[in-house]
């Protein structure tokens, strides 16, 4: 049956009639951001066997295993390593799928019926694990008792994909439901990513590209204040000089090293140029602070972030109010539990004392912060 996304009256209804369709263990095709794909529950193993059949699918070439988050890649991978969490934040949602070694005893993969187990990943050694972006099919995600066995909706060795109707053509009878949401977003398929500890590899190339890749595998530190224009973006200048002294490299090329570092405000207004007490007090320390322009805290840039190092208790309490999925990454610059005061409009010794202050907190993260997790392949 063919549904059409798009005339659709409740949104909802579909997504609940996929999520049974799915546990009653039929075949559901989805349009995805890359292309359309046709989907088995991994908790029915005669849907995923009968999913490799009607693809012609050979053994060894496995099913993504579609997940609704990145947290549930812990899941499956219980030990993944701070670039696979970094990349899984980041790009999830999206064209990306990751591969793993997934040989952990306490995968839930071992959970799986054997036959679905080898079609997601043969040999037990690594898997291939996807949050598409597409309201649908996460929808159905987050309503179904496991994850789905993911492919593209074509028999193996033809194209792509792109239109339902290229779907129907492609699979006809083999389908209980075809959810036609028009041409796929982008065409082409997801980027494979190999994730082996701190390394990546691109397995297939597809929407995301290499340089792109690139900045998303960067470690990226985050300084917060208030109104982003003393105390962070002070905090933001500081650790650029004092990681590229320690990185040997000048600070315009940190981000071509893997680290990315950038400061917010909890209530900053866009475009703010920082205070003329903090640039003057970073210029007599040879760092220049007077290109900077405020910007607020927003989500995106928390979720990105590796760490996320605030000036006071109240900005820890706002953020993780806001964001409480920051917890394990965000905590107070200094680390005896003390706090960064403000010294907007104090006289200039009250910031060359909170530049002193700043740097010392610095000096003792950079100390502990792994730069070698930065996942250049």
């Amino acid at each position: 049956m063919v549904v059409d996304i798009r005339k659709a009256d409740d949104a909802r209804d579909l997504v609940h009639r996929a999520v049974q369709a799915l546990a009653e263990g039929r075949l559901v095709v989805f349009p995805t951001e890359t292309v359309y794909g046709v989907a088995a529950s991994a908790l029915c193993a005669d849907a995923v066997r009968r999913l490799a059949k009607i693809k012609g699918r050979k053994a060894g070439h496995p099913f993504a295993l579609a997940v609704k988050s990145a947290e549930d890649a812990l899941d499956y991978v219980p030990d993944l390593s701070p670039l696979g969490q970094r990349l899984a934040r980041r790009l999830w949602p999206g064209p990306v799928t990751l591969v793993f070694d997934c040989e952990h005893p306490n995968s839930l993969l071992h959970k799986l019926d054997p036959d679905v187990r080898e079609a997601v990943a043969p040999g037990g050694k690594t898997i291939g694990l996807r949050v598409p972006a597409h309201s649908v099919i996460l929808d159905v995600l987050r309503l179904s008792c496991g994850p789905l066995a993911l492919t593209s909706a074509n028999i193996s060795g033809e194209a792509d994909s792109t239109t339902a109707e290229q779907v129907a053509q492609s699979l006809g009878d083999d389908i209980a439901l075809l959810f036609d949401d028009g041409p796929s977003r982008y065409g082409q398929s997801s980027t494979v990513v190999r994730v082996e500890g701190n390394d990546w590899t691109i397995l297939r190339e597809g929407v995301v590209t290499e340089r792109n890749l690139l900045r998303f595998a960067s470690m990226m530190i985050l300084f917060v204040c208030t109104g982003n224009t003393c105390r962070s973006p002070m905090a933001e200048t500081v650790f650029r000089a004092l990681v590229a002294q320690r990185m040997g490299c000048k600070v315009e090329e940190l981000e071509d090293r893997g680290v990315v570092v950038a400061s917010a405000g909890i209530a900053a207004f866009s475009g703010s140029p920082a205070t003329p007490e903090a640039v003057e007090v970073m210029k007599a320390g040879g760092m220049d602070l007077s290109q900077h322009e405020s910007q607020p805290l927003t989500e995106q840039l928390v979720r990105q972030a590796d760490h996320v190092f605030v000036m006071t208790r109240a900005h820890l309490d706002a953020l993780l109010g806001e964001w409480p999925q920051a917890a394990d990454r965000a905590k107070l610059l200094c680390r005896d539990g003390g706090e960064v005061a403000d010294p907007l409009g104090r006289p200039l010794e009250h910031y060359q004392r909170t530049a002193e202050q700043m740097k010392a907190s610095i000096t003792e993260w950079i100390d502990e912060l792994d730069f070698d997790q930065t996942g250049r392949d």
